[in-house]
């Protein structure tokens, strides 16, 4: 039996709570922290937990008698509980974004590869059908090379949404909807698509003149004989999301859709109906996962643990790579200058103190509330 620990009781906890219930058999949740312990206490009783309580994570840590730890809380935590439950023996799963910067993320991987234990960050997005689908049929070829993808990352979030005390900061929350909400189908994307050589980039705060960080931004990302364009935004309504790779010989995206084409003598497109039905067809072949989302993670990880393996599908490396992409997309609209990959040490945005000290703001936090009385999310690619 998998003794859980969650840091955190925001609202990204009940997914992992919920989703360790699940697996009932296989875990148990023997404790949970946050400073503030009334929010432990009304997850203890909601969830019937038969659990300890702790206001600081550290003499949580302390025991020994817990083997994996959710890190659910604030990002600009995330480094420390992590790297504080790594050095204590503890396997971690740390919520998105990873950490605040780079420096962050090398320091919690250098702990894990200390440590031995698993660090997983979540990109719940990776365990559904339709991404798997998607990731079977590129790998494939059967699309041929990709010379262009969009990411389209629509969100939206009503002004109050910044009022909560540690989100709208370079600070506290690492930046806007780039590194918090488009943070799942950037992961996505470069899982797909590898690492672009440079990136371009511009951002604005459009809407919300309560936060200092951004609430739309625009990349353009180039590879070898190929682009890449992602918009992410807190300002689309209707919330259309969707990730396109555009093939030499068809298209195909999430949701799911399937275009082949091929020249006409003068070069106009005619359909090619046999190659779609070809990849249709391998799609279709994919096993349905057993579980998707937040479940499908952690069972991964569990599944790990279990069997000793350590060998997970979100490896700290692989959440290091989505926030090196995003902090190139930073570094670009922050410099109006391209950005070169990888990025090193020597990068302004490298650190968390360099993102503060380059990042435009751009209006100051005006709010500040400790929570809200709804505490109903919508998590993509869940409810």
């Amino acid at each position: 039996m998998i003794r859980v620990a969650v840091i955190g009781m925001g609202a990204i906890s009940a997914a992992h709570m919920e989703a360790y219930l699940t697996f009932g058999e296989r875990c148990r949740i023997v404790a949970l922290s946050d400073i503030y312990t009334d929010k432990a206490e009304q997850a203890k009783r909601k969830y019937g937990l038969d659990c300890m309580i702790f206001h600081d994570y550290q003499e949580m840590l302390a025991r020994d008698d817990i083997d994996l730890v959710s890190v659910c809380t604030p990002p600009y935590t995330h480094a420390d509980i992590a790297v504080a439950a790594l050095r204590a023996g503890k396997h971690v799963i740390v919520e998105k974004p990873m950490a605040s910067s780079l420096a962050e993320c090398d320091r919690m991987n250098e702990a894990a590869a200390a440590s031995g234990k698993i660090l997983s960050v979540i990109s719940q997005n990776r365990f559904g059908d339709a991404v798997m689908k998607l990731k079977r049929v590129l790998d494939s070829g059967l699309a041929g090379r990709i010379v262009h993808a969009q990411v389209d990352s629509h969100w939206w979030r009503g002004y109050v949404y910044y009022d909560l005390w540690w989100r709208g900061t370079w600070e506290k929350e690492g930046g806007g909807c780039t590194l918090n909400h488009a943070v799942h189908h950037i992961d996505i994307f470069q899982w797909m698509m590898g690492m672009p050589e440079q990136v371009t980039a511009v951002m604005s705060n459009t809407s919300h003149d309560n936060a200092e960080v951004e609430d739309l931004s625009v990349a353009i990302l180039s590879y070898p004989r190929a682009l890449a364009q992602i918009t992410s935004s807190v300002v689309h309504h209707g919330q259309e999301q969707q990730l396109i790779f555009q093939g030499e010989k068809a298209r195909v995206s999430m949701p799911w859709r399937v275009t082949a084409s091929v020249a006409m003598e003068n070069g106009f497109p005619q359909a090619n109906p046999q190659l779609e039905q070809e990849i249709e067809a391998f799609a279709n072949q994919a096993a349905a996962l057993k579980y998707t989302g937040h479940k499908g993670q952690l069972d991964n990880v569990l599944t790990a643990i279990e069997n000793g393996t350590g060998e997970v599908l979100v490896t700290g490396h692989e959440g290091r790579k989505t926030l090196e992409l995003i902090t190139a997309i930073y570094q670009a609209a922050s410099t109006g200058q391209t950005v070169k990959l990888p990025l090193r040490q020597d990068s302004p945005f490298y650190t968390r103190e360099g993102m503060m000290a380059n990042a435009p703001r751009f209006y100051e936090k005006k709010n500040s509330v400790v929570g809200f009385s709804k505490n109903e999310i919508t998590v993509s690619g869940e409810k």
